[in-house]
């Protein structure tokens, strides 16, 4: 199955020449691989800067409305997204729900837009600390998998890509173990067998995101149970992503 490698670059960087100049440095050391995609989800205002050199890159967003026009002050639109030659977007990133105070239920709504739109969901679900310290894990994975694929049909969810980012491991520099991982990566097909059916299942794409970096990539990457990688702060060093990647290779 397909690798995904994907940069989110958050509120970074600063300008739009280091954003291009980040961009072309990614590019220039990277190679078209059939194995692996990898994808650049920039700040909403760098998309433009990037999506004509894309080659064989991949344009993904960090985020979208859940409606497609109107009086939303500081929105962005899934349509807008797909005239900017976004073909992914990220949906429900735990700095989204803890920071701006995104619900299971808006989620579930942009998850919708997003499919409904043409684009690939990047779903992102996780644990607090204290969640996995009460060993809440799998029921708080459970509850944010059940709302946020609420109503999407079998069709759609094969277009989804679910992200495990535990949120104790997001920029602690204290990755998750890969053997948990991959159980919680275990965990989510099996829900999604009985959420849908065993084929869709054993189909579905799933990242870990969470302090990765060179040292650690190949360990997840070799695991035939996760597809990939959320890579945040990484990302932002052309030489260490680009080395990142090839791990793999």
């Amino acid at each position: 199955m397909k690798k995904f490698i994907i940069a989110n670059w958050k509120c970074n960087p600063p300008t739009e020449k280091k954003a291009q100049q980040l961009f072309l440095s990614v590019k220039r050391g990277l190679k078209k691989k059939k194995n692996m995609e990898v994808i650049i989800c920039p700040p909403f205002c760098y998309l433009s800067v990037i999506n004509n050199n894309l080659s064989f890159l991949k344009l993904g967003a960090q985020n979208c409305f859940f409606e497609d026009k109107g009086a939303y002050t500081g929105e962005v639109s899934c349509e807008m997204l797909k005239s900017l030659k976004c073909k992914y977007v990220i949906i429900g990133h735990s700095e989204r729900r803890k920071i701006f105070g995104e619900t299971n239920e808006i989620i579930n709504k942009k998850i919708k837009k997003a499919l409904k739109s043409g684009l690939e969901p990047i779903f992102c679900i996780g644990e607090t600390l204290e969640e996995k310290q009460q060993n809440n894990t799998f029921k708080i994975l459970e509850k944010e998998i059940k709302k946020g694929l609420e109503k999407v049909s079998k069709n759609e969810i094969e277009k989804i890509i679910i992200a495990y980012e535990p949120i104790w491991a997001i920029g602690s520099d204290n990755p998750c173990d890969e053997d948990q991982a991959m159980t919680v990566a275990l965990f989510i097909r099996k829900l999604i067998s009985r959420l849908y059916n065993k084929q869709i299942a054993k189909k579905i794409r799933i990242l870990y995101g969470g302090s990765t970096n060179s040292q650690n990539a190949f360990n997840y990457l070799r695991n035939s149970e996760i597809q990939g990688l959320l890579v945040g702060g990484a990302s932002l060093q052309a030489k260490e992503f680009i080395k990142m990647i090839k791990t793999f290779h």
